[in-house]
């Protein structure tokens, strides 16, 4: 593939991708051999700090990239001008389709709803932040920093992307005099916590601004993690809407190019692995692109799909244009295994689309709140799980909650629904314990 050929094809993708009234960033595309595409993909962006878990991720994906179980053919990032890295293998075909792709997820970052408190210069912000954990870590040394790390990090979805403030009755402090006197003031550090109504979502800003043992440094490393997450989480909460919207123009602007015989085969091919249904879950591609596909047919025009694409998540645009139409139509059934066959075991529409949609809630994680940051007067931590059907994973809960007894330095206690009873789980000094309550109703 020879640079000139490429850059012709993006000059002329562009203009075809403007025409149909695509509106989206400067684009700035850069070709990357397999190890730096897969260290982006594993830390999720150009420059991010150094964690063994991103190290973990990174084994993972490449691994299975030299074993031909999988291929990330581009990566695009979210900002202003918008980032593509395109793999060094891929074909001038390969390329072609990938632009045309990544044109409409630049479309779709610029203009849908959800990304609208988007940091576009989050690359810089991570390098910065970055740099600040090296200089922590050489400070405190990499075994504190990253046990620090690993704390934080379990509990890093459980953030507020929809507001900065959280429930209940708030405190109101002095003005302050110094950057961080919003979160912390060392002078009282202390002294009795203070029992105030609360019902915060946000568990990292929550406990950066009121555990009583965290210092300084680890305050704001809470306060990065926690800023990185905001500005993902838009991507989490639309993935399917992001990548069918991709994907829909992608296949109508490869049919406006005049493929030869030999890329349009290879393109046909490339484009049924990406849209194709999954027989073991959901692929975000395929239900993505036929949804939309649905909606302009169902309004017929593509007006509809733009409105769409401004306003709406994935939760919205499942719970309002999946019809019984479309699920008779593309046959999504909810199976179980039982024994070494799959069993159809829900076929009404409207119960597969509330349970899609329901899967979406709070981007598929639990929905957790602090209730009370002086439980038993005694300054324990009380978070409720709004339980709606689907229960906790207690293995998972059991290995997080001596992460969050780190981050508050006390006892703390989850309320939950287990096998129809409240319960509530604690974790002291002695490890974690369970108590029983009423059955659920």
């Amino acid at each position: 593939m020879k640079q000139n050929d490429l850059q012709y094809a993006i000059d002329e993708i562009t203009d075809i991708a403007a025409g149909f009234g695509l509106d989206f960033y400067s684009m700035r595309y850069e070709i990357c051999p397999a190890d730096i595409i897969y260290t982006f993909g594993a830390y999720g962006m150009p420059a991010r700090f150094s964690h063994w878990r991103f190290g973990k991720r990174f084994y993972k994906m490449k691994l299975q990239y030299e074993m031909g179980l999988s291929k990330i053919y581009e990566l695009v990032i979210n900002t202003d001008p918008c980032s593509a890295f395109l793999l060094n293998t891929n074909s001038l075909v390969q390329n072609k389709l990938i632009v045309a792709h990544v044109l409409a997820h630049a479309d779709f970052f610029k203009n849908n709803a959800h990304f609208k408190k988007t940091n576009r210069k989050m690359v810089t912000s991570m390098e910065s932040a970055a740099a600040r954990i090296q200089a922590l870590t050489d400070e405190f040394g990499i075994d504190q920093v990253e046990t620090f790390l690993d704390a934080v990090l379990s509990i890093e979805e459980h953030v507020d992307p929809h507001g900065e403030i959280g429930g209940g009755d708030q405190l109101i402090t002095a003005p302050r005099k110094h950057l961080y006197d919003d979160l912390w003031d060392p002078s009282v550090k202390e002294e009795p916590i203070v029992d105030v109504p609360i019902n915060e979502k946000d568990l990292l800003k929550f406990i950066a601004e009121n555990s009583p043992i965290l210092k300084d440094w680890q305050r704001e490393i809470i306060m990065i993690v926690r800023q990185e997450m905001l500005y993902f989480w838009p991507q989490m909460e639309t993935k399917i809407m992001n990548e069918g919207w991709a994907s829909y123009w992608h296949m109508r602007i490869m049919r406006e190019l005049d493929l030869t015989e030999a890329e349009a085969i290879d393109y046909a091919r490339l484009n049924a692995e990406v849209v194709q249904p999954s027989k073991m879950g959901l692929n975000p591609y395929y239900v993505g692109v036929k949804l939309y596909e649905h909606i302009e047919e169902q309004y017929g025009s593509r007006d509809k799909l733009f409105e769409v694409r401004a306003m709406e998540s994935d939760l919205s645009f499942l719970r309002n244009y999946m019809t019984k139409e479309f699920v008779e139509k593309e046959e999504m059934y909810l199976y179980e295994k039982k024994g070494n066959h799959w069993t159809i075991t829900e076929k009404s529409w409207e119960n597969i689309r509330d349970h899609l949609t329901a899967s979406k809630v709070n981007s598929g994680f639990p929905y957790l709140s602090v209730t009370d940051s002086n439980y038993i007067n005694a300054g324990e931590l009380y978070i409720i799980h709004s339980y709606e059907g689907t229960e906790l994973d207690l293995s998972y809960l059991e290995h997080t909650m001596p992460h969050i007894y780190t981050l508050w330095g006390r006892p703390v206690h989850i309320e939950t629904v287990v096998d129809g009873r409240t319960t509530v789980f604690t974790h002291g000094k002695d490890g974690i314990k369970r108590k029983y309550g009423k059955a659920f109703t």
